[in-house]
Order: C-alpha cells, then structure tokens, then sequence
C-alpha cells in the first residue's frame, strides 16, 4: 500500500486542523492505521492509532481528548481531527499502515506516508 497525506497548515493555539491520508495499492482494510509525528532531534511519536474496521481507536495521553482519528475504507482514507491545538504540537505528522490490531510502535509500520508540516502558531 502506499499513501499520501495532507491537509497541514499554520493555525493558531486553540484551533482546529484536519488532516487526510489517502491509501492505495493494496486493500486498505487490510491495514491498522496510525498517524505519528517528529520534530526536528527528536524521535517520531505515536499520535493516533484505528483498528481495521474503524471500531477501535487509541491515543497517547498527550492528545487523547483533542484528537480523533477515523477511517473511511471506502475511500480508501484516515483522517486525524485535530481540535485544540497547542504549540507543542507542531510537527511533521505522518500516517502508517500495519498488520498488528493496533500499530503504535515504529516498529509494526510497513508503510509510512510522506508527512505533512503542522505548526500551530501562540
């Protein structure tokens, strides 16, 4: 599978931002999704985390609560619905595909996305 994000900006603290990863190739449903993040001298972090199905999500305590993540496998699209942002979450966020029921770890991605530069603004 490979896979495409989008959807970065600048917005300012307190705002909201969406961002989309289209998957193709391979049947999408085939895969767990997460979307991870890294700042420049740091190591890419788990953010956000959806089952094969949709029906289950997981997320770090850093975001849990500001941050959805959703699939739509007949589009063949995750997306990150990203509200209350804060300037610690500026970053390149980047989507992954896997097999294991959750992927959380670097070492579960198969396939990795591009990136998309977010940076929220004070």
């Amino acid at each position: 599978v490979q896979l495409q994000a989008s959807g970065g900006g600048l917005v300012q603290a307190g705002g909201s931002l969406r961002l989309s990863c289209v998957a193709s190739g391979r049947a999408f449903s085939d895969y767990a999704m997460s979307w991870f993040r890294q700042t420049p001298g740091k190591e890419r972090e788990f953010v956000a985390a959806i089952t094969r199905s949709g029906g289950n999500t997981n997320y770090p305590d850093s975001v849990k609560g500001r941050f959805t993540i959703s699939r739509d496998n007949a589009k063949n699209t995750v997306y990150l619905q990203m509200n209350s942002l804060k300037t610690e979450d500026t970053a390149i966020y980047y989507c992954a595909a896997g097999r294991p029921i959750f992927v959380r770890q670097r070492d579960q991605i198969e396939t990795w996305g591009q990136g998309t530069q977010v940076t929220v603004s004070s």
